[in-house]
């Protein structure tokens, strides 16, 4: 499968922003998928996925309550939606297919990537 990321963008504190990641070649009720992100200086940390064996989202802790992991089966994408942004959200974001049945917060799950998209929140 080849991911497309876009909707990064520059935000203020408090702002939203929702990402995509538009899939082609396979569907991606075939994927575990996730969304990850690498801020400068840091590796790459799990943002959230969702499963391809429940279907149910999972959250790092530091963006439980604020963003929202979700699938459009009818466009083959899935969006992370950002709100109550901050700026240690700022990082290069990416998202990633796993064929496994079961999320995983592991970057090395992933065997396809998308290229990185940037979100920059200004305090």
């Amino acid at each position: 499968v080849q991911l497309q990321a876009s909707g990064g963008a520059l935000v203020q504190a408090g702002g939203s922003l929702r990402l995509s990641c538009d899939a082609s070649g396979r569907t991606l009720s075939s994927y575990t998928m996730g969304w990850f992100r690498r801020a400068p200086g840091k590796e790459r940390e799990f943002v959230a996925a969702i499963s391809r064996s429940d279907g149910n989202p999972y959250y790092a802790d530091s963006v439980k309550g604020r963003f929202t992991i979700s699938i459009d089966n009818a466009k083959n994408t899935v969006n992370l939606k950002m709100n109550s942004l901050k700026p240690e959200d700022t990082a290069d974001y990416y998202c990633g297919a796993s064929g496994s049945h079961w999320y995983s917060r592991n970057p090395a799950d992933f065997s396809s990537w998308g290229q990185g998209t940037l979100v920059t929140v200004s305090s």
